[in-house]
């Protein structure tokens, strides 16, 4: 009988670690009003000499960003803008995840699950879940409709954030795994874009066999010699091109300039 009740108490517990929990965003103004305190003693730096940005952002582009998130962001109305939408926490590996579930009137719509970007969060994703949800609303047909969920990754807005070491793209990829089957889908396609393009990259490398397809802005298509050339150091490839060594100095100049 002992062991029946505590069988039973250990299935209740990781029903409950299971349990998809309705999230309200409601930040304490306190911590607005000392957020914008902090904002007005920041200590700017001198006005550069120059007239360009060779010796950074410039003194007067920083007052203006310093200026919009002390008297101009209004929080409340994004606060409003995320709490329009359904939001919901489920603990996943030990870790609260967070995530939106918007669901489309369609009931055929293929659910999509989408991961933003660092630093950037769910706010980003927040305008493209009325089309699509609800495509025939903004010109589509019902075969465009699909059921979205917007997961913050862990550490950033109202997920967990790791005590340790360990989650890396591969293991946030295999939660969103995870919450999809929790949240019934027996098929799924991804979506992601930046740091959510790695994440999204894995998923696919992982190939659930629920997941149907992927789409990232930010492909790993650089051959492992650029690669290496320009996050390790090593020198350019030879024998490029005009074209090629043109299209090698763009996207890692700044890598290696970092470096020097």
């Amino acid at each position: 009988m002992t062991q029946t009740i505590a069988t039973q108490r250990s299935s209740e517990q990781a029903a409950d670690k299971n349990a998809i929990r309705p999230f309200h965003v409601n930040v304490p103004e306190a911590e607005l009003a000392d957020l914008r305190q902090r904002l007005a003693q920041t200590r700017l730096p001198d006005k550069e000499t120059v007239t360009d940005y060779s010796q950074g952002v410039p003194l007067k582009t920083v007052q203006q960003v310093l200026s919009h998130w002390q008297r101009d962001y209004d929080w409340r109305k994004v606060e409003a803008r995320i709490n329009a939408v359904p939001n919901f926490i489920t603990e996943i590996d030990g870790l609260d995840i967070h995530f939106i579930h918007a669901r489309s009137k369609h009931e055929n719509a293929l659910p999509i699950i989408v991961t933003h970007g660092w630093p950037g969060s769910i706010v980003e994703q927040l305008k493209i879940i009325e089309p699509l949800t609800n495509p025939t609303a903004h010109g589509g047909t019902a075969s465009d409709a699909f059921h979205v969920v917007i997961p913050s990754m862990p550490g950033y807005g109202f997920s967990g954030k790791p005590t340790t070491t360990g989650w890396g793209p591969e293991r946030i990829a295999r939660a969103w795994t995870t919450l999809m089957r929790r949240l019934g889908y027996k098929h799924f396609v991804a979506q992601g874009g930046d740091w959510g393009s790695v994440v999204t990259d894995l998923l696919g490398v992982q190939a659930p066999p629920e997941l149907l397809g992927i789409h990232i802005n930010m492909p790993g298509a650089i051959p492992e010699e650029i690669n290496q050339a320009a996050f390790a150091g090593a020198p350019a490839p030879s024998g490029l091109s005009a074209e090629e060594r043109s299209s090698y100095e763009q996207p890692f100049g700044w890598q290696r300039a970092r470096k020097q």
